[in-house]
């Protein structure tokens, strides 16, 4: 029964994984369009962008880490 929780629970982390992905997509795609009409705001645009991507890339490495951690820390 552990180690099918702990299946679960490895899985359900890997899951925000995949919310970090549609989350960097959504961070970076409204930052392309300014720049493709206007490229003097590149430098403008990439600190906003940035500012977004940073804890969007963060959720996906500790959802990682914590996916890991699971298996091998619970026994």
């Amino acid at each position: 029964m552990l180690e099918g929780a702990k299946s679960i629970g490895a899985g359900a982390a890997t899951i925000a994984s995949a919310g970090a992905a549609a989350g960097i997509g959504n961070v970076s795609s409204p930052s392309i369009h300014p720049v493709a009409r206007n490229p003097s705001l590149a430098k403008q645009s990439f600190g906003h962008a940035i500012s977004g991507f940073a804890p969007t890339e963060a959720i996906a490495l500790f959802a990682s880490m914590t996916a890991f951690l699971i298996p091998f820390v619970f026994r």
